[in-house]
């Protein structure tokens, strides 16, 4: 079949290759969206092993909070760092929504997340309660994403002295987390 001095099987061939790098495109967002899913759901579980998976190697994390920026570089630090801060005597709660995920090439992306979170940390006698912007970079190594570079910036924290400990009657870090490193370490 011929119109317009283009065939037909060309046609087909291009809105079948369109299509497809549209399907791929969605998938690979929908992947991304996971991927920041499970990361939160790793923080608030001490999931160790979780948390290595989300980050490449050489991540970078720059956290800048109302009293506090928090700077790591490497996989082996962050997790590390992060296994120490969500311990056994601390409750967190992280949620992040209205993702806003870019696809840059088939092997780099960006996004954009709302974070809201509580955390009580009885251990230093603190909680806050907040939220931030994200602002992700992400990589494809081996088929997989991963965190290669994320920061936030508050919108707001509240931070309160713990006086009185809430009554927590379930705690999933009590179970799963370490012990609290020394206060000041």
């Amino acid at each position: 079949m011929i119109s317009n001095g283009v065939r037909g099987d060309r046609i087909v061939t291009s809105a079948t290759n369109d299509l497809a790098a549209r399907v791929a495109r969605l998938e690979d967002i929908e992947a991304i969206q996971k991927l920041k899913y499970r990361y939160f759901r790793a923080i608030d579980t001490a999931d160790i092993a979780i948390l290595h998976e989300v980050f490449a190697d050489d991540v970078t994390v720059d956290y800048e909070g109302g009293t506090y920026r928090w700077i790591v570089s490497g996989r082996t630090e962050l997790v590390e760092a992060l296994a120490n801060s969500f311990h056994a005597r601390a409750v967190a709660q992280h949620t992040g929504h209205h993702p806003e995920i870019e696809i840059l090439s088939p092997t780099e992306a960006t996004g954009i997340w709302y974070l809201t979170d509580i955390f009580y940390n009885f251990h230093t006698k603190l909680s806050t309660i907040g939220s931030a912007l994200y602002r992700d970079t992400y990589r494809k190594i081996d088929g997989d994403w991963k965190i290669s570079c994320t920061t936030y910036t508050r919108i707001y924290e509240q931070s309160e002295v713990i006086v009185t400990e809430p009554n927590i009657i379930f705690s999933r870090l009590a179970l799963t987390g370490r012990q609290p490193l020394p206060v000041g370490s």
